[in-house]
C-alpha cells in the first residue's frame, strides 16, 4: 500500500461491509463504517469494529434511505479528513416469485440497492470533484448482469445500479474520479437467511408448486456455503475491495468475485462493444476534451 486512505464503507454492522471494514483497516486504512442504529440493534457491531486495529475504524451513524442522514454523515466525516473512497455497499436480496413482490417492497428495495448509492454518491462528489480525486467502488452481483428466476426484483436493481455506476465512470474521469462495479457470485453472508419473500401471498398461492422455488434456491445456496468452499467464502470479497483500493488508477470498471457463473464471459464480450460506443460518443459529451 502507497498511502493511508479515508474509507467510508456503507453497511458495516454485518456481512461483506463489516469483513471489508477490518480487512480494509488491518491494511493502515481509516475506516468510517456506516450503519444504522449504531447505539441500539447494531451497537455491538459498532463496539466490535471500533476496538479492531487500535480505533482505525469508527463506527458512524448512517441510513442510505434518509438524504439528509446521508449528507449529514459525509459533512461529518469530511471536517475531519477528506474521504478518498465511498464503498456503497449496503443492499438488500429479496428472493421469490417476481410478480408476488408489491409495489411497496419494490420500492423499498430500490430506496436502498439503487437510492442509497445515488444518495451516498451525490454526498461525496462535489467534495471529490473539488479535490479532483476520489474513487467509489459499488457492490454489484453476479445478478447484475443475468435475469435469474425468484431474483426478478434483486436483479432489476442491480442492473439499475450497474447502469448508474457505469454511466458516472465516464463522466467523472475528467476529474480524476474512478466509478467501478464489484460483482460476488454466492458467498456465505447471512443475505440468504434473511432474503425478503414476496408479501403478495394470493400471487404466490397461484403459481402452486413453483412457489417453492424460493425455498428450494435459497436452500440450494445455504447448502453450498455449509460446505465451506473457500471460493464462497466471503472474505474473499473484502479481501478484493481492499485490493482494488490499494490498486494504482486506471482499475477495471468490473471486477467479479468467486463461481464464475459466466459473468466474466458477458463482461469481456460487452466490454469492446462499449468502448467503441463511449470512443465514438466522447467527442460530444467532453466537448472535444
Amino acid at each position: 500500500m502507497t498511502s493511508s486512505n479515508t474509507i467510508l464503507i456503507t453497511g458495516a454492522s454485518r456481512g461483506i461491509g463489516l469483513l471489508a471494514a477490518k480487512t480494509l483497516a488491518s491494511r493502515g486504512h481509516t475506516v468510517y463504517a456506516g450503519m444504522r442504529d449504531v447505539t441500539e440493534r447494531n451497537k455491538d457491531a459498532a463496539a466490535e469494529l471500533a476496538a479492531f486495529a487500535q480505533g482505525r475504524i469508527i463506527p458512524i451513524a448512517l441510513d442510505v434511505t434518509d438524504e439528509t442522514a446521508c449528507t449529514s454523515a459525509v459533512a461529518t466525516i469530511e471536517a475531519e479528513a477528506p474521504i478518498d473512497v465511498l464503498i456503497n455497499n449496503a443492499g438488500v436480496m429479496p428472493v421469490g416469485l417476481t410478480e408476488a413482490f408489491t409495489m411497496q417492497q419494490a420500492k423499498d428495495l430500490f430506496d436502498v440497492n439503487v437510492y442509497g448509492i445515488m444518495r451516498m454518491t451525490r454526498a461525496v462528489l462535489g467534495h471529490m470533484r473539488s479535490r479532483k480525486s476520489g474513487l467509489i467502488i459499488s457492490l454489484s452481483s453476479a445478478a447484475g448482469r443475468f435475469g435469474m428466476p425468484y431474483f426478478g426484483l434483486y436483479c432489476a436493481s442491480k442492473w439499475a445500479m450497474e447502469a448508474y455506476c457505469e454511466s458516472l465512470h465516464y463522466e467523472l474521469e475528467p476529474f480524476g474520479i474512478e466509478s467501478i462495479l464489484v460483482e460476488p457470485s454466492g458467498h456465505g453472508t447471512d443475505l440468504v437467511t434473511t432474503a425478503p419473500a414476496p408479501a403478495d401471498t394470493a400471487r404466490v398461492h397461484d403459481y402452486g408448486d413453483l412457489a417453492l422455488g424460493r425455498d428450494r434456491l435459497l436452500g440450494m445456496f445455504q447448502g453450498m456455503f455449509d460446505q465451506g468452499d473457500a471460493s464462497t467464502d466471503a472474505g474473499n470479497v473484502a479481501t478484493q475491495i481492499a485490493n482494488l483500493v490499494d490498486m494504482s488508477a486506471p482499475r477495471p470498471i468490473r471486477t467479479q468475485i468467486g463461481q464464475d457463473m459466466g459473468v466474466s464471459a458477458v463482461n469481456a464480450a460487452v466490454l469492446p462493444i462499449q468502448a467503441q460506443l463511449i470512443q465514438g460518443l466522447k467527442p460530444v459529451y467532453t466537448g472535444g476534451m
